[in-house]
C-alpha cells in the first residue's frame, strides 16, 4: 500500500513546455491526499528557487531539496549534509580557473559565480527560473553552510572536477550542467531519512522523475516511476514508466497502481 508520493519538479510535476503543472497532476494530487496519502517534494532546487508549484503549494507536506542535502517537514530539519570546506574551495577555484557559471547554494542565499550566456540560456529561458539575483558576491555566502553546486560545465569536464572531490557526488539532469552536493546526500538517502521520520517502510513509498539525479530514489523507492519523458537510464531503472508529464503521466501511474 502507497502512503507517500515523492515528487520531482521540472520535467515530472512541471512541464519544461508551458512551466506550469498539468491541470490532471493537481486533480490527482488533490485525490491522493483525500484518500490520506502524503505528498512530498524531490528536486534538485534549492528551496529559495520553488517558484512554481503553486497550484500544489497546500498539498505538499514536506521537501527533499538540493539533490537529498536538506530535506524537512515545515519547520523541522529531517536532515542536512553540506559540502566540505576542503571540496567547496576545491570547486571554486576551478570555476574561477575555467570561467564557467557556477551556481553556490548555501542554507540561506543562492550565488551565481561566473555570470554567462549558458546560465542564462538553461535557468532563466529554458526552466524561468527568474529570481536568482546575479548581483550578489560570493562574500554573501560566507558563514553559511554550502549545500550544492551547479557548474555548467560538459560531462568530461565534470568528470575531471569529480575526481578531485572525494566527499563530493554529482547527479546530471541537463546537458547544460551538474548539480555537486555531498556524497552523503542524493535523493534516494533523503528518502531514506524522510522515511525513516515518518515511521514508513519503504515499501510504501513511491517516487516519480524523469533525469540522471532521479536515479537513487527511483532505485531506492518502493515503486519507482519513470515519466515518460524521462531518459533511458531512468527508465531502465524504474518499475513503471508512465506517459510524458505533459500527457497525464502522474494521474495515469496513480491510478495505475490504485493511489487514486
Amino acid at each position: 500500500m502507497i502512503r507517500s508520493l515523492f515528487l520531482d519538479i521540472d520535467g515530472t510535476l512541471v512541464s519544461t513546455t508551458t512551466h506550469r503543472i498539468p491541470a490532471s497532476t493537481v486533480e490527482a494530487l488533490t485525490r491522493a491526499k483525500a484518500n490520506g496519502v502524503g505528498i512530498y517534494i524531490s528536486t534538485g532546487r534549492p528551496l529559495q528557487l520553488i517558484t512554481n508549484l503553486g497550484a500544489v503549494g497546500h498539498l505538499i507536506d514536506g521537501y527533499i531539496t538540493t539533490n537529498g542535502a536538506l530535506c524537512f517537514i515545515g519547520s523541522e530539519t529531517v536532515s542536512c549534509n553540506p559540502i566540505s570546506p576542503a571540496d567547496v574551495a576545491t570547486i571554486l577555484a576551478d570555476a574561477h580557473r575555467c570561467g564557467y557559471p557556477c551556481i553556490a547554494v548555501g542554507e540561506r542565499d543562492v550565488v551565481l559565480v561566473n555570470p554567462g550566456e549558458a546560465f542564462y540560456d538553461v535557468f532563466v529561458r529554458g526552466l524561468n527560473v527568474t529570481n536568482i539575483d546575479t548581483s550578489l558576491p560570493l562574500s554573501r555566502l560566507d558563514g553559511q553552510r554550502i549545500l550544492q553546486f551547479s557548474p555548467f560545465v560538459t560531462a568530461e569536464s565534470e568528470a575531471a572536477l569529480m575526481a578531485r572531490l572525494p566527499g563530493c557526488t554529482s547527479g546530471r539532469w541537463h546537458p547544460a550542467f551538474c548539480d555537486i552536493t555531498s556524497a552523503d546526500a542524493d535523493k534516494g538517502k533523503g528518502l531514506e531519512a524522510m522515511a525513516a521520520r515518518l515511521g514508513l517502510d519503504i515499501s510504501e513509498t513511491m517516487a516519480f522523475g524523469d533525469g540522471g539525479n532521479d536515479l537513487p530514489i527511483i532505485r531506492c523507492a518502493g515503486v519507482g516511476v519513470a515519466m515518460g519523458n524521462a531518459g533511458p537510464e531512468v527508465k531502465a531503472a524504474a518499475d513503471y514508466v508512465t506517459s510524458p508529464v505533459d500527457d497525464d503521466g502522474i494521474r495515469n501511474a496513480l491510478a495505475a497502481y490504485g493511489v487514486i
